[in-house]
Parts: structure tokens; sequence; C-alpha cells
């Protein structure tokens, strides 16, 4: 009896002692497995890295259509042989005329006065359309009208475009003498010029009796020609 006493003391103590042992090596087992799944699990996202896959996936991977039309089709346009040349010539040659008569009709009833060059003081008729070539666009013509009706290329009535210089014969009866007057055309049969002592700046028609009589031609400088043939260099 005292045996089994005894040894059941034992137990008991086995017992007592080896509780705290147990539970210390249950929670050094959890803290080693915890740990090893928290490495486990952390280590993938420790290597994701969400920014630059967030900038990659903001990128375009491809143009829209819409960007690449206008690119297209200005290499379609340079691709065709002459289109570029001759679209470039055609608006150079509208925008030299249009910087023409825009400054000529903004120059208006500024009063003749002969030998005038500069609206200042006031324009003559050679005066007018040689301070309007050279402001517009730099084009120096000859100071008198006599001097301005020997260049350029002629142009029939039918075939003038706005810029053209017109002239008359203004010296003589009945549109017989010599070349001494000068306008620039604007269009519809109209020109703009600087007339006579005691008037201004103005706008008439070619089919005015006066003028229709003494109408000596047309020119059309050569720059502005070259322009219009094509076969100027640039």
């Amino acid at each position: 009896m005292l045996k089994t006493r005894l040894v059941l003391a034992a137990l008991v103590a086995a017992m007592c002692f080896s509780g705290p042992a147990l539970a210390a090596t249950d929670s050094s087992l959890q803290a080693q497995v915890s740990a090893k799944v928290s490495s486990t699990l952390l280590d993938p996202l420790a290597a994701f890295t969400p920014a630059p896959t967030m900038a990659q996936s903001t990128l375009p991977t491809q143009l829209p259509i819409a960007a690449l039309a206008p690119a297209k089709k200005a290499d379609t346009a340079a691709s065709q042989p002459g289109n570029a040349g001759e679209f470039s010539d055609a608006m150079l040659g509208q925008d030299l005329r249009d910087t023409l008569i825009g400054l000529a009709m903004q120059l208006r009833n500024v009063r003749y006065v002969r030998g005038g060059r500069d609206p200042s003081k006031g324009f003559d008729c050679s005066g007018f359309v040689r301070y309007v070539f050279e402001r517009a666009i730099g084009l120096q013509l000859p100071s008198n009208s006599a001097s301005q009706y020997l260049i350029g290329h002629i142009v029939s009535r039918g075939d003038m475009q706005p810029g053209d210089l017109v002239f008359f014969r203004t010296a003589g009866r009945q549109g017989k003498g010599r070349v001494s007057h000068v306008g620039i055309y604007i269009s519809d049969g109209h020109f703009i010029h600087s007339p006579r002592r005691g008037e201004s700046v103005r706008v008439d028609s070619l089919a005015d009796s006066y003028w229709a009589k003494r109408f000596a031609g047309a020119r059309r400088p050569d720059a502005m020609a070259q322009i219009a043939s094509g076969t100027h260099n640039g």
C-alpha cells in the first residue's frame, strides 16, 4: 500500500514538474510554427512591388486610331510626288495675295500727294503700289509706274488675280499716251489705287468708262509669277 502511494506521489510530482515544461515546449513550438508560416506567407508579398506594376498598367500599349490618323494622312500626302510642293505653292501664293490686298485696303482714304511714298504724308499712284509690296511681302518695285510696267509677266485681262498690277495711259488723250498710272487688282474687275490730286486711295472698277478707255494691261511681278507657276526655288 505504501508502495502504491509512493508510485502515485511520484506520478503526481512528475506531472507537476512536466506541465510547465510541456507548456514551454508548446509555446516554443507554436512560435516556430507561426514564424515559419509568417515567413512563408510574407515572402511573396515582399517580392510584390505594386508601384511599378500599377505604373505599367496605366501606359497604353497602343496609340488610339485617331492619334495615328493625322500622321498617316501626312505620310500619304508626302509619299505622293508633287502633291506637297503644289499644295505649298498654292497656299503661299494665296497668303501673299491676301497680305497684299489686306494692307492696301487698310490704306484707303490716305490722300494723294505727288511723289508721296508714306501714309503719314500721302501717296501718288506708284508710291502707293511700291509701299504696299515692300511692306506686305518685302518686294521692292521700281519707283514710277512706267518702270513698273516694264517688269514682271504680262497677264491677260481674263487671268488677272488679286495682287496683279494694272496700268493705265492717263498722260495723253483717250489712252493714246504713255503709261502713267498704276493700281493693284483686287478681284471681280476692281482695283485699288491713289488716283489724282485732291483725292485719296480708293477702289474703282475697270469697267468705268474713264479707266476702261485708258487701260494698258496687267503685269504680275516676277516673285508672284514664280510662285503661281511653281518654279520658285525652295
